[in-house]
């Protein structure tokens, strides 16, 4: 082959890595931002990156942008492997005409969706882009509306994840939201409309940060799942969270091998829950001491703490946690918590992910905000998504359980395949001191020390129906366990259900409460 035919290549390869030129890139560095081909270099498995297209260019010939040159199009996109599976990645180059998305850079990212669909593999966008290409008009335009339509075909089918490391503004950000899980990296923000349009439509101040920066969308909003302080440890988050997740909808996540033996017991949970039914605990020490090598990976943590989500494993396998935090609003469920568990059942269900829920809830939380809010509705997501749910099911009931929120929490009636309690549960239809005051309300007001009587009635309602045993003999508890069994009996459970097939009837979808 003659060599001004490799040099050519040579050079135009040269030229596309170059990407925006060094003072752009030297520009990036400064503001402590890797370029496109450094993340995904950083991301991937070393040597595993192919990329695609790194030849194709804008055809806009309009606002002089025919004498602009834009390498890559702005986007690196290709595929590689994370922990030595496949996956596909875009990433967005702010160096290149800021990132903006017009015709061909969004061909480039469709064309990497189509074939992580194809080819039933993850995919990872990396978000760092001033928004639409105001100067392709309605071609920018038609490119999201063909992100958001694939987005949308492959959720369910291909895990998706997406990467804010940059900013993220106007229609750029529905994909991301139609996405699985969203990281941000402090410094990166995400909103609709910037901080100035909003001064100028409604006077309000607000600075980028605080309007759609990381802890914003991690702690209020709820739109990114996890926050990193730094590029790297975003990737690594990235890749955690790959590898309790399969492929694609028709595998299992892969098990990994533990020395954790899996009859562990642990008599430090025998003495875990406080014996006064209205002190608080951390639900995290239970599930550590419960799980493989102590290993619980939470998803959205700061928002709506009071219900914890997230992955660990148990002998080897790959689960999803939902569990009540009785250290924040008592573990009540309320709007932000029930949309919180809803998705992630969901997002379980989807990929054949077993779900354990740890429950120690006192009800829903009452209030006029929250009933204006639409508790109704919000609540009766968790009540769908469980129901919908054809993964196993293992529910474990640790101390309180009432009401409708027992049910909302993964009760027999919602689909367990198994429940278990501890012996100091108490499950009933409300605790046993409004009750009390309800059923016994003529005998305390008649008594001659009402506030005895009071105290007897609601142990005697404790006594002969908030407790784990009335609910065991009518078969909705499968067993009282010891605490310091709860790993192994899981674990027990895990193993037998993983045969699990349940069908549903056929249907086009149902219609989730949303």
């Amino acid at each position: 082959m003659a060599k001004d035919v490799l040099a050519e290549l040579a050079a135009r390869r040269s030229q596309v890595e170059a990407a925006g030129g060094e003072k752009r890139i030297a520009k990036q560095h400064q503001m402590g931002k890797l370029t496109a081909r450094e993340r995904i270099l950083r991301l991937l498995d070393a040597g595993s990156f192919v990329e695609l297209d790194m030849h194709v260019k804008h055809r806009c010939t309009e606002f002089g942008m025919e004498d602009v040159e834009a390498p890559g199009e702005g986007v690196v996109t290709g595929y590689g492997t994370v922990g030595g599976r496949l996956v596909y990645v875009f990433a967005q180059d702010f160096t290149v005409i800021g990132g903006s998305l017009g015709e061909m850079h969004a061909k480039k990212i469709t064309k990497v969706m189509d074939l992580a669909l194809k080819m039933g593999a993850p995919l990872i966008g990396i978000n760092d882009s001033g928004g639409a290409r105001i100067q392709e008009g309605v071609d920018a335009l038609s490119g999201y509306g063909q992100i958001f339509y694939r987005n949308t075909i492959a959720s369910g089918v291909i895990p998706q994840l997406s990467v804010i490391m940059g900013p993220c503004a106007g229609g750029a950000v529905y994909s991301p939201a139609l996405t699985d899980f969203v990281f941000m990296v402090q410094g990166a923000n995400m909103f609709i409309t910037g901080p100035q349009v909003i001064k100028a439509v409604t006077g309000e101040e607000v600075s980028p940060e605080e309007l759609g920066g990381a802890r914003t969308h991690n702690q209020t909003s709820g739109v990114a799942h996890f926050m990193a302080g730094s590029e790297d440890e975003c990737f690594e988050q990235v890749r955690t969270l790959l590898s309790y997740l399969p492929s694609n909808n028709l595998e299992t996540a892969p098990r990994v091998d533990t020395q954790d033996p899996v009859a562990r017991a642990d008599e430090a949970l025998r003495n875990i829950v406080p014996p006064e039914s209205n002190r608080a605990y951390e639900m995290r020490d239970v599930i550590t001491r419960v799980v493989d090598d102590g290993v619980f990976f939470e998803t959205q943590a700061l928002y709506a703490p009071n219900i914890l989500t997230g992955f660990a494993r148990l002998n080897g396998y790959s689960i999803g946690i939902i569990a009540n935090q009785p250290r924040v609003l008592a573990g009540c469920l309320d709007i932000n918590a029930s949309d919180k568990a809803a998705r992630f059942i969901r997002f379980c269900d989807a990929f054949n992910i077993p779900i354990v829920n740890f429950v120690d809830v006192p009800g829903f939380l009452p209030g006029t905000n929250q009933e204006y809010g639409g508790i109704i509705r919000h609540g009766a997501k968790m009540l769908y998504a469980y129901s919908e749910a054809t993964v196993p099911k293992i529910t474990l009931i640790i101390r309180k359980s009432y009401g409708g929120a027992y049910l909302a929490m993964c009760s027999r009636d919602l689909g367990a395949d198994q429940v278990f309690a501890w012996p100091g549960a108490e499950i009933a239809v409300m605790g046993p001191e409004g009750a009390a005051n309800i059923i016994f309300r003529k005998e305390i007001e008649g008594s001659e020390d009402p506030q005895a009587t009071r105290q007897e009635k609601i142990a005697e309602y404790r006594e002969r129906f908030a407790n784990p045993y009335i609910a065991a003999a009518r078969g909705y508890v499968d067993d009282v366990i010891d605490p310091m069994e709860t790993r192994s009996r899981l674990a027990c459970a895990l193993e037998m259900l993983s045969s699990k097939r349940e069908d549903r009837p056929a249907k086009k979808h149902g219609n989730i409460p949303v």
